[in-house]
Parts: structure tokens; C-alpha cells; sequence
């Protein structure tokens, strides 16, 4: 099958991977319908992180093909979508909803690469989640977007206790922060702030309810954000990039007693302000979102097109032309790019 490989970084190539097979009887295989590039592929695509011919992608959706004599609740001809984190569901982690920290876990990037014609997910029962039926087309985007960057928006901003009549504002606008909006809305949040700097991308934050926009940074950006919340700071404060300037104008954002849900991916050199978090008297929830708590819910406003998350992809080209859709991103041309396996390219 073709696959999407990291040869090194910088270095996209698309080439023959080895066919999936069930090995183990919780295992399903399927053919991937969708998947697309995230924000955090491109940490090793920078050379922020070593890559080596590595597999790419944890974002999907499918049909089953296969399955093995243990699973229970997908079968093939079933569309499904996935978490981007292999969860039992059995495990006391799992049962208390934090399924990306199932003792079973394992990251679908790192074990398995879903930028490809198909996949094998092992422990489906508890990593898949079938669909009411087949989707109309239109519906894949957004049921992709759950796979990840919706799901862990939605947890930013759950663990960010987000509610009605608070003030939410958002550290960055890439797909997951975007998320973060649409989530905060959705959970009845009075006012959304975005912080962001990109016209296109402030658009769709006010499509999904922001209700206003900060382009300022560091020192600037937390003093408007106090200055439009007199002075207090915001209820709840969604960390979305994973940086140390990210991470500090979250914590400066957030007004005392408030919270933070941070799941902007952090990396070496990342540290907290301990002496400045020792006197914020906040909050701190966040980490690799247990996107499978949310999918059952999420799939359903979906398919009853309460929600539009897809419209966060804004370029599509086909899997064998990803090497483009990881420099459209790198060069922030794209916020978030969707691989077809049909062939189709479309630029929004």
C-alpha cells in the first residue's frame, strides 16, 4: 500500500508500505476514507524532533475490512472514526474517561501511520467508534477533525472549565485553537477571545464565536486581555501551541482562581514559571487529549450538522501529494491540510 514516510526532516516522500494484517483478535483493519497533516508533525518536520523514515499520521477515518474474533462493536462495512491514541476502554484509567493514558496506550503516529491507504488499529473496541450509517461526503472533514484536533480542542476547553456566562480566551489559532473556540461556544462561553494574528484565520474564529480578537503577544497580548476583562483576566484559558511564550501569556491571561486546559504539544526547553504559577493561584489541566471520552458525543453533533468543524481544513490534495500540504503548513500557507485517497484536490 502507499504510505506518507519522514525520511528526515524536511524530507516528505510517498512510498510502498507494507500491507496491515490482523495480528491480535482485538485488532480491525480499515481502509482509510480521509486523513490529514497536524500541527504536531510538524515538530520532527523542523528537526525539532530526530525522524528517521518514520511512518506519518494519527488522524482517520475508514471503513473496516477486517476485524478480529474479539471485537465486539465495529464490523466490516462500517465507517469509523478514531481516537489518535490506542485505549483498551477496560482499564480503570479508561473507565475514569482518561483514555489516552490507558496502561494499554499507545500513539497511532508512533506505532502506525495513518497518512496511508490503510491501517491496522489494534484494540478497536475501545479506539473506534462506528458512525449512524455512511456519511454523506460533505460530513468526512468534520467527522475527521474529531479524530483529533476537535476532540482535543473540546478537552482544552473542558479541562479549561469553560461554561456559560465566563470569559474564554484562546492562546492560538492554528487548528486546535480553532477547536477551542467552536468547543467554548458550544459549551455556552459569554465571550471568546482569540488571540491571533492571521486575517483568515480570525475570520473562522468569529464564524465559530469569537466574540473578540488580540493580535498583541508577550507582555502586550496579556495586558489586552486584562484590559477587556477589567482588569481580572479570563474565567478560563485554552493553551493551544506549547511553547514557552505560549505557556506564559496563558498563565498571565488567566485571572486568579481561573483555569487553564493547556494541549499545545510542549518540547525540550519548555519550563513553567514556577514562581509566577506559586502566586497566579490558578488552575492547570491539560495534556495528549482522551479523545475517545468525546467521539460518541462529538459524532453525534456532527451527523446532525450541529457543529462544522471540517471547515478547518483549507487545502485538500490527494496522499501522494503530501509532501506540498506539509510545506503549505510549515509555511503557514495552510492552517490544516486533508490527504484524499480519491485522487481529488481541492484549495478553499
Amino acid at each position: 500500500m502507499r504510505g506518507v514516510i519522514m525520511d528526515a526532516p524536511g524530507r516528505i516522500s510517498v512510498g510502498d508500505r507494507e500491507e496491515p494484517r490482523i495480528v491480535e483478535p482485538t485488532d480491525a483493519v480499515i481502509r482509510l476514507v480521509a486523513t490529514c497533516i497536524c500541527g504536531s508533525d510538524l515538530w520532527p518536520y523542523r528537526g525539532v524532533e530526530p525522524v528517521d523514515h518514520a511512518a506519518m499520521g494519527h488522524e482517520y477515518v475508514g471503513i473496516v475490512e477486517e476485524t478480529g474474533a474479539a471485537v465486539k462493536t465495529v464490523k466490516p462495512g462500517d465507517f469509523v472514526v478514531g481516537s489518535f491514541v490506542i485505549s483498551c476502554g477496560e482499564c480503570p484509567i479508561c473507565r475514569d474517561g482518561y483514555q489516552s493514558k490507558c496502561v494499554n496506550y499507545a500513539f497511532v503516529g508512533a506505532t502506525i501511520g495513518t497518512q496511508a491507504e490503510r491501517a491496522r488499529i489494534p484494540l478497536a473496541d475501545g479506539t473506534l467508534v462506528a458512525t449512524p450509517g455512511m456519511p454523506d461526503p460533505d460530513l468526512i472533514p468534520s467527522l475527521l477533525a474529531a479524530s483529533d484536533v476537535l476532540g482535543t480542542g473540546w478537552y482544552a476547553a473542558d479541562a479549561a472549565q469553560v461554561g456559560a456566562g465566563k470569559t474564554v480566551a484562546v492562546v492560538g489559532d492554528g487548528a486546535v485553537g480553532l477547536m477551542g473556540i467552536l468547543a467554548a461556544g458550544q459549551m455556552g462561553a459569554e465571550r471568546i477571545i482569540a488571540m491571533s494574528r492571521y486575517p483568515e484565520r480570525q475570520a473562522l474564529a468569529r464564524e465559530y464565536g469569537a466574540t473578540d480578537i488580540v493580535e498583541e503577544r508577550g507582555k502586550e497580548g496579556i495586558a489586552k486581555i486584562k484590559e477587556l476583562t477589567d482588569g481580572l483576566g479570563a474565567h478560563s484559558v485554552i493553551e493551544a501551541v506549547g511553547t514557552q511564550e505560549s505557556f506564559a501569556q496563558a498563565i498571565g491571561a488567566t485571572r486568579p482562581g481561573g483555569h487553564v486546559g493547556f494541549v499545545g504539544v510542549a518540547h525540550k526547553g519548555v519550563t513553567l514559571p514556577m514562581d509566577k504559577l506559586f502566586f497566579a493561584e490558578i488552575h492547570l489541566h491539560g495534556g495528549p487529549a482522551p479523545v475517545r471520552r468525546y467521539l460518541p458525543d462529538l459524532i453525534d453533533r456532527i451527523w446532525k450538522r450541529q457543529i462544522d468543524p471540517g471547515k478547518v481544513f483549507d487545502l485538500t490534495l490527494p496522499l501522494e501529494r503530501a509532501a506540498e500540504g506539509y510545506a503549505a503548513m510549515d509555511q503557514r500557507r495552510a492552517t490544516k491540510v486533508l490527504l484524499t485517497l480519491d485522487g481529488e484536490r481541492r484549495a478553499d
